[in-house]
């Protein structure tokens, strides 16, 4: 039996459901089920059919592409506390990308007709909605932007920037990657072979420093510089 304490709290952290009521919570609950994976569990295919959406409640799930000869592309790096699927369970389609755990995840699975039941009844929440997937949408059109416009370089220095929360200093700043260095590599559009090379040529620049995952911008505004 679930502990429907905890699911709603779980719920509460969605932010598409930030501001719903405590009957509106429990509406959603019933349509609601926790899903967890191990490291490499797939959660669907491409092809599967949708009906609904999901919330990472801890771990990380990669939305890939892969080719008939093997070759990966990740898509997105889903992060705890974000959301996705939730324009294609609208769209009456299968997926068009597959999702795999890369740590062990716990996710929520929310079903599509509790969301078109609340659509129904809050105009805001609609809106709500709408403009979560416009700003997912302006997102992936900055990556399409910047994989395409960008050298392997400058994109590289922009994904290491992205971790620092604050404006680039002279002071050294410490970062660890969010994920591994081949999914960092797919996300960027780039082989493992030349992730390696622009970490041994900013580092041999005295730009940045590599200890496994965990990575020391020795001078972040310089970092930043290199980039234009």
């Amino acid at each position: 039996m679930p502990d429907t304490t905890n699911l709603a709290a779980l719920l509460q952290r969605v932010p598409l459901f930030s501001e719903l009521s405590d009957a509106e919570i429990a509406q959603v609950m019933r349509f609601t089920r926790e899903k967890r994976l191990d490291k490499g569990e797939l959660l669907f295919q491409r092809g599967d059919p949708a009906h609904g959406f999901y919330f990472v409640v801890s771990g990380q799930i990669k939305l890939a592409i892969s080719s008939p000869q093997g070759n990966e592309k990740i898509v997105e790096v889903i992060h705890p506390e974000q959301t996705f699927g939730e324009a294609i369970m609208f769209m009456d389609r299968s997926y068009p990308v597959f999702a795999e755990a890369l740590v062990a995840t716990h996710l929520l699975h929310i079903a599509q007709n509790v969301v078109s039941e609340l659509i129904d009844q809050d105009p805001t929440f609609a809106r709500k909605l709408l403009a979560g997937m416009a700003i997912r949408l302006h997102g992936m059109i900055r990556d399409v932007e910047t994989y395409s416009l960008r050298s392997s370089t400058q994109r590289v220095i922009g994904f290491l920037l992205q971790q620092v929360p604050e404006q680039p200093g002279p002071t050294p700043q410490q970062i660890e990657l969010p994920t591994s260095k081949q999914v960092m590599a797919s996300r960027l559009n780039l082989t493992p072979e030349t992730l390696s090379r622009i970490f041994h040529e900013l580092s041999e620049a005295g730009l940045i420093q590599v200890q496994g995952k965990q990575i020391t911008l020795l001078d972040p505004k310089r970092l930043a510089a290199h980039q234009s």
